[in-house]
């Protein structure tokens, strides 16, 4: 299995990395935003662990341009560890949230728990004409207009799609 971690704290993304490959994982490392982004986009994990406070494009931005193009696990690994930040880290599409610090045999149990849940493998975006469903975030777009809909009304657009 292979895992990427977006952390830009040398001696934290070394110590991820030496137990993950003490655990059998193929483990590449990134330390900013912007080049973890591309090789998320670019290249097959099996997870991505994702540090918040990022140079270059910040955890949650990583995440929400991450979630447009691809259904890759991510968790969260980070020092904000309000309940506001795990609400939004895990609304916006995180399969985890542990805070720093950590104690690493849990790390190591929730990423073989997240690896153990079944991937999506039917579409989240559903096409329907010029008419785009977005299943994940709840979203309608008609060509280029976003359409506001009701809990209930999106519902039934996607019953009806």
């Amino acid at each position: 299995m292979r895992i990427l971690i977006v952390e830009d704290e040398p001696k934290m993304a070394s110590y991820l990395r030496k137990g993950l490959m003490e655990a059998s994982f193929i483990v590449d490392v990134s330390n900013d935003g912007n080049d973890g982004l591309f090789l998320a986009l670019h290249e097959d994990y099996d997870l991505i662990v994702l540090d918040v406070m990022l140079p270059g494009l910040d955890g949650f931005e990583v995440l929400k341009r991450l979630r447009a193009q691809k259904r890759t696990p991510v968790l969260l690994l980070t020092a904000r560890d309000a309940v506001e930040d795990k609400v939004a880290g895990l609304e916006s599409g995180a399969d985890d949230y542990l805070a720093k610090p950590f104690v690493y045999s849990e790390f190591l149990a929730r990423i073989r728990a997240v690896l153990r849940r079944p991937t999506q493998s039917v579409d989240t975006v559903l096409r329907v004409g010029d008419m785009e469903i977005d299943l994940v975030r709840r979203r309608v777009r008609r060509g280029n207009v976003r359409i506001d809909l009701t809990a209930q009304e999106f519902t039934l657009v996607k019953l009806l799609a």
